[in-house]
C-alpha cells in the first residue's frame, strides 16, 4: 500500500491510466471495425457474385423446355397422347447431362405428367403441386424462384420455374430443381461465415451447417401453420438461431451476438460470441445474403493497444516524476558533494594507516609460514631418522642370529681351505675343485645375507611404487631366516593367485612386515614349535595381509594403546615401544591402515590394508 504522502500521486497515476486505456481501446475498436466493414462489403460482393453465378447456370432451362415439341404435345393431349416415355427419357437425359436434382413438368392443373426421375420408385410423376408457391408464382406471372425442401425425397434445393404455353394458352410449367451443396462447401472453407435467409427469415443456405433451417426470429404459430400447408420446409424444427442485435453501425452494419447452443460446433472460424453482420438483398429473390465478421481480432487488437496506451502513459508519468526526483536529488547531491570529499580524504588517511598495518602483518604471517615449513622439513627429516632408527634396531635384534649364519661358513670356509691344500698338495685336483665349488656356494650364502642385510638398511627414498606382497614378504622372511631357525617357528603362507599388487615404498614395507613377524615370535616365545599364518587378498580395492600368532593375544590395555609410541608389553629392557607406532605411520603414508585384534581361535592377528595399483594410472 502507498503512504499518505505518495497516495494523491498514486490515484492520479490509475485515473490516468483509466482514462488512457479506456481511451485508447474505444478509438482501436472503432477503427478495427471500419476495417471490418470494408472487408465486409467486398465479402458480400464475391458472395452475392458466387451465387448469382450459380443460379445464372441453371436459369435459362426451364424455358428451353418450350421449344421441346413432345413436352408442348404431351401437355396439350394429356393422357391421350403417347409421348410420356420419350419426354420421360428426355429429361432424365438433359437432368444428368445439366448436373441438376430433378427436371419435370406439370400440367395447368399442377399434376406432374413428365419427370427425369421417372425410373425411381419415388418418382414425381403422378404428384399433385398446385400447392407448391413455384407453380403458383409461375401461373401467376410466368415465371418462379422458391427454395424449399421436397415433399417426396425431403432434399432441399432451388426451384426454378417457367410457364410453357402455346400461341393460345398456358399449358403447364417447366421445373429445375438445382442444388446448391456445392456453393455452400465452398462457403465454408473462407475467413467468414455467411448465410442466406428467405423472406420469413429461414436461413436456406449457410456456410456453418448447423445454422441451416434456424430462424433469426421466433415465428409465430399463424406463420408456422401457413408452412404446413405449403410445405416450404417439409416440417422442420425451424428452431432459432439465437441472433441478437447489439448496436447499430453506419451504413447498415450491425453489431449482433450469437449464443452457443449446445455441443461445440466444428468450424474453421468461431460460430459464437460477436459479430460484425452485413446484410444485402439478392436481386431477384426475396432472399438476403448476411456475411458475419467476428469482433475477436478487433477486440484483441484494441485490448493489446489499450495496454500499450496504459503502460505508455504509467512509463510517462513514471518518466516525469523521474525527472522531478533526479532535479531534487541532483541538488542534494551538489551539497553533499563537499561533506562527501571531506570523507573521502579521511578514508584515505584511513586506508593508508590500514595498509601500514596489514604490511607489517602479512610480513610478520610470512616469517611464520616459513617457519612452519622449516619445522615441517624438520620433522619429516626426524620421522624419516625415526624408520632409519628403526631398521637399525632390527638389525640389531637380527645381529646374533645373523652372525651365528655367517660364523658358521666361516668355520667351514677355514676348514675347506685347509684341507684344499693339503689336497692340492698330494696331487687330489678332482677333491679340490670339490672343496673350491662348496667354498664358492658358502661365499654366495653369505653375500645373499649380506645384500638382503644391506638393502634392508639402506635409507628409502619414500616414493610410491608398484610392489607385489609376495616378493616383500619373501624378503622380509629371508632376512627373519635366522631367527625363525633359531626359534624353530613355522610359516604358513595363504597367498593364492593373482598375486596382489600395492602402491608404497618396497624397503619402507619389508620394515613393517619384519616388525610384524618379530613382534608374533616375541609373542610366542617359549613355545616349542611356534606357529605364524600370513595371508593377503583382495578386498574392495585394497591389498590386504595380516600377520596371526598363537600367542596368548592381546589384553584390553594394550587394545587401547596398541599404537601409542614407548607403550610395549615386553619386559624391560627388550624394546622401546617404538615399532609399531613407526609401522602405522609408514602404513598411513601409503594411504592404508594399520589395525590390531584378537583372534577368534585365540592368538593375536594384525592386518595392514594398502591401496591396491591402478592400471589406469601408470608409474615409472
Amino acid at each position: 500500500m502507498p503512504s499518505r504522502r505518495h497516495l494523491p500521486l498514486f490515484l492520479l497515476l490509475l485515473a490516468l491510466m483509466g482514462l488512457t486505456g479506456f481511451g485508447a481501446h474505444r478509438i482501436a475498436q472503432q477503427l478495427g471495425i471500419t476495417d471490418l466493414q470494408a472487408t465486409g462489403l467486398h465479402r458480400l460482393d464475391l458472395y452475392t457474385a458466387s451465387l448469382d453465378r450459380e443460379i445464372g447456370k441453371y436459369a435459362f432451362l426451364p424455358g428451353t423446355l418450350g421449344l421441346e415439341r413432345d413436352v408442348l404435345e404431351l401437355l396439350d393431349r394429356g393422357e391421350r397422347s403417347k409421348l410420356a416415355p420419350q419426354v420421360n427419357a428426355y429429361l432424365e437425359q438433359l437432368n444428368e447431362r445439366a448436373g441438376t436434382l430433378a427436371i419435370y413438368v406439370i400440367d395447368a392443373g399442377g399434376q406432374v405428367v413428365a419427370a427425369s426421375n421417372w425410373r425411381r420408385a419415388d418418382s414425381f410423376i403422378g404428384e399433385d403441386l398446385s400447392f407448391r408457391p413455384y407453380f403458383r408464382e409461375a401461373i401467376n406471372s410466368g415465371t418462379g424462384r422458391f427454395f424449399g425442401i421436397g415433399t417426396t425425397r425431403g432434399e432441399p434445393g432451388y426451384y426454378l420455374a417457367s410457364t410453357l404455353a402455346d400461341a393460345s394458352r398456358t399449358l403447364g410449367v417447366a421445373v429445375i430443381k438445382v442444388s446448391l451443396e456445392q456453393l455452400e462447401k465452398s462457403w465454408s472453407t473462407v475467413e467468414a461465415p455467411a448465410m442466406v435467409s428467405d423472406e420469413n427469415g429461414v436461413i436456406i443456405l449457410g456456410s456453418v451447417a448447423d445454422w441451416k433451417f434456424t430462424t433469426l426470429r421466433p415465428l409465430d404459430e399463424t406463420t408456422r401453420s401457413a408452412f404446413d400447408q405449403t410445405q416450404q420446409y417439409n416440417r422442420r424444427a425451424l428452431k432459432p438461431l439465437g441472433l441478437k442485435e447489439i448496436a447499430e453501425l453506419d451504413h447498415g452494419a450491425r453489431l449482433v451476438s450469437i449464443a452457443k447452443t449446445g455441443p461445440e460446433m466444428v468450424s474453421v472460424y468461431p460460430v459464437a460470441g460477436r459479430f460484425l453482420a452485413q446484410s444485402r438483398p439478392l436481386a431477384g429473390t426475396p432472399w438476403t445474403l448476411t456475411v458475419l465478421s467476428h469482433l475477436e481480432q478487433v477486440d484483441e487488437i484494441a485490448r493489446s493497444r489499450a495496454m500499450v496506451a496504459v503502460v505508455g502513459a504509467a512509463f510517462l508519468f513514471m518518466l516525469g516524476l523521474m525527472l522531478d526526483e533526479r532535479r531534487r536529488r541532483l541538488k542534494d547531491r551538489l551539497a553533499a558533494r563537499e561533506a562527501l570529499q571531506k570523507a573521502h580524504d579521511e578514508l584515505e588517511r584511513k586506508v593508508d594507516e590500514r595498509t601500514a598495518d596489514l604490511s607489517a602483518a602479512n610480513q610478520l604471517l610470512q616469517d611464520e609460514v616459513a617457519e612452519r615449513i622449516r619445522a615441517e622439513r624438520t620433522l619429516r627429516a626426524a620421522q624419516d631418522e625415526l624408520v632409519q632408527a628403526g631398521k637399525l634396531a632390527v638389525i640389531g635384534q637380527l645381529s646374533t642370529g645373523i652372525a651365528h649364519e655367517l660364523n658358521q661358513p666361516l668355520a667351514a670356509l677355514r676348514t675347506l681351505s685347509g684341507n684344499g691344500v693339503r689336497f692340492l698338495e698330494r696331487g687330489d685336483v678332482a677333491t679340490t675343485r670339490t672343496n673350491l665349488e662348496r667354498i664358492a656356494q658358502l661365499v654366495d650364502r653369505m653375500g645373499l645375507i649380506t645384500g638382503q642385510l644391506r638393502t634392508f638398511a639402506r635409507k628409502s627414498s619414500g616414493q610410491l611404487q608398484p610392489v607385489a606382497l609376495g616378493k616383500a614378504l619373501d624378503n622380509a622372511l629371508a632376512l627373519l631366516e635366522p631367527r625363525l631357525h633359531q626359534a624353530n617357528a613355522e610359516i604358513i603362507c595363504n597367498c593364492p593367485p593373482p598375486e596382489p599388487v600395492a602402491l608404497c615404498d618396497t624397503n619402507r614395507l619389508e620394515q613393517v612386515l619384519v616388525n610384524l613377524i618379530g613382534n608374533a615370535l616375541d609373542a610366542m616365545d617359549g613355545q616349542p614349535a611356534p606357529r605364524i599364518e600370513v595371508a593377503c587378498e583382495c578386498v574392495d580395492r585394497q591389498a590386504r595381509l595380516s600377520v596371526r600368532d598363537h600367542g596368548p593375544g592381546l589384553d584390553e590395555a594394550a587394545l587401547a594403546h596398541l599404537f601409542e609410541p614407548f607403550f610395549t608389553t615386553k619386559a624391560a629392557g627388550v624394546g622401546l615401544g617404538l615399532g609399531l607406532t613407526i609401522s602405522a605411520g609408514i602404513v598411513r603414508d601409503f594411504g592404508g591402515t594399520l589395525s590390531g585384534a584378537n583372534h577368534p581361535d585365540g592368538g593375536a592377528v594384525f592386518t595392514l590394508d594398502i591401496p591396491l595399483l591402478d592400471e589406469a594410472d601408470p608409474h615409472d
